[in-house]
């Protein structure tokens, strides 16, 4: 037995089981909210109300998981928060009031925005190409994507909260296998924390990042919660919507795998360019194009690509900004500041849709995509030419 789990440890398979059941997860459990509630009889708003309540609790539960990921031991800190979630999600499928649904979803949802930048870091530092090990991730979601689309239309919703707490448990089972990727540092760390942190806030460098941050998850986060509602109200059926971002997803393969190629080569303000194009192109097309099959193609092409770049344009900017030692606090810190904003575009978001249509929706995403464009062209974004994160 020992042997067993010697062997184990550090393995491929823990990554394995890690980065595909966490993503899976996510999909289980985000992925269909709004359909979920609307079905319920709640407005569009009062969804962005319940999603917008997750945020202001990861807001405010991110820093602290942050700080506890760089002063401990990263697998057991988020193998025991992971675990708290099984047995929330077991008393989400009972509830039918608006206001513990938010509670309950809150908490979930801030565990897993609070681990999901350590977890993502693991596959950089650990001893397997990033490609190899984050690929997983982008299968498991899609794979759970399309199993959600399925198990909603003919089992029941509430199945999808029971698949993501088995989902869970082999995650946590993959995390213990991986090796400790905390960074030793001197002592005296928590008043190197406070100043360190004050030191990344009020860095312009900084702030011009988390800006140009705040714009790209501001649209992107409420786009990510309305585009299969938006899919269905134009004639798609939830199975079919399922497919469409079971494929979409798929299209991160090639950008996972082929990421050592240009990640590395190309610098962070390139990157973010191409990027932000994405989200014009995209949201231009919702916005302005009503052809379903056009909508659906653009969904193939450019969803999954621009944000799983931007995950990773976001470990390659933070390493090159921010202290080696508190860069678990700095992927936080952004964290952070994701949550706030999506705060705020979750509530406008609720409302548009509820009282206009979803091309106004997507008009005003259009707008933020082109000024987040505008910042990125106009300022210059720290690089550094001899950091290679990406093998």
């Amino acid at each position: 037995m020992k042997h067993v789990i010697k062997q184990y440890e550090n393995s491929y398979l823990s990554y394995f089981l890690m980065y595909f059941f966490f993503f899976f997860c996510v999909a289980l459990f985000s992925g269909f909210i709004s359909v979920y509630l609307m079905d319920m009889g709640f407005r569009a708003s009062q969804v962005s109300f319940v999603v917008s309540c997750s945020f202001i609790l990861s807001m405010l539960v991110q820093p602290f998981i942050g700080k506890l990921n760089d002063k401990y031991e990263p697998k057991y800190v988020n193998s025991l928060l992971l675990a708290t979630t099984i047995i929330l999600a077991l008393i989400f499928v009972r509830i039918r009031n608006l206001y513990l649904i938010a509670i309950i979803y809150s908490i979930v949802l801030s565990i897993i925005n609070g681990t999901r930048p350590i977890i993502e870091r693991m596959a950089v530092l650990s001893k397997y190409k990033y490609g190899s090990i984050r690929v997983w991730a982008t299968i498991g979601y899609a794979l759970a994507t399309m199993i959600s689309g399925y198990l909603y239309a003919y089992i029941a919703p509430w199945s999808l909260y029971i698949v993501f707490g088995i989902g869970e448990i082999l995650c946590v089972i993959g995390i213990l296998g991986t090796k400790n990727t905390v960074v030793e540092t001197k002592e005296n760390v928590s008043f190197k924390e406070k100043v360190s942190i004050r030191k990344i806030i009020l860095n312009k460098n900084m702030i011009l990042y988390l800006i140009i941050t705040c714009i790209f998850y501001g649209v992107t986060n409420v786009h990510h919660i309305y585009l299969p509602t938006m899919l269905r109200d134009n004639g798609l059926q939830i199975n079919m919507v399922s497919t469409v971002i079971f494929i979409s997803t798929l299209s991160e393969v090639p950008v996972i795998l082929l990421s050592r190629f240009y990640m590395n080569r190309f610098s962070n303000k390139q990157l973010l360019l191409v990027v932000f194009g994405l989200l014009i192109i995209e949201f231009g097309t919702f916005a302005f194009i009503s052809s379903l099959t056009i909508q659906i193609l653009v969904v193939f092409l450019t969803k999954t690509v621009a944000t799983m770049s931007f995950i990773m344009i976001n470990l390659k900017v933070i390493a090159t900004i921010v202290d080696i030692s508190l860069q678990n606090t700095g992927l936080s810190i952004v964290s952070t500041c994701k949550s706030f904003i999506s705060i705020i575009f979750q509530m406008m978001a609720g409302y548009v849709i509820d009282y206009t249509t979803f091309q106004i929706f997507y008009t005003i995403l259009l707008i933020f995509s082109i000024i987040g464009f505008i910042i990125i062209l106009s300022y210059k974004i720290p690089n550094n030419n001899t950091l290679q994160i990406f093998h």
